[in-house]
């Protein structure tokens, strides 16, 4: 009978080694401690200085923040990295941005966006109302 308890505390001790173990190197390993949650401030411009209007985005939600008259922002929610940040103005590229470990400030210059019309305008055919006259 002696044997068995024995042999259950040492089991018992053993098991209870390594989860203090365990615990020890998750609370040391950075990837299982704190998030390093912080606030990301920035700058949008586009080759002629700043933008005022332009929207940012955090990927998949609906969480965002317009530039300001200075083109300057700051994210409402704390940003954790790995995080992705989409800028978009009418009339330039959309661009995504990951947060990393070193973001806390973005400085982002828009390009504009390309768009061709394909075809030509008609401006000697006078536009016909479909209305009927009574």
């Amino acid at each position: 009978m002696k044997l068995q308890n024995s042999n259950r505390q040492a089991t018992y001790k053993t098991y209870g080694f390594m989860v203090v173990l365990m615990m020890a190197l998750f609370a040391f390993n950075p990837s299982y401690s704190q998030t390093n949650e912080r606030t990301i401030t920035g700058f949008v411009a586009n080759e002629d200085g700043p933008l005022p209007g332009a929207n940012i985005t955090l990927e998949g939600t609906r969480i965002g923040v317009v530039t300001d008259g200075n083109g300057e922002f700051t994210f409402p929610k704390k940003l954790k990295t790995g995080d992705v940040l989409i800028f978009s103005y009418l009339g330039y590229e959309t661009q995504k941005l990951t947060i990393d470990d070193k973001t806390n400030y973005i400085k982002l210059e828009l390009t504009p966006d390309m768009v061709e019309m394909i075809g030509d305008l008609d401006t000697n055919t006078p536009y016909k109302t479909k209305r009927r006259k009574q």
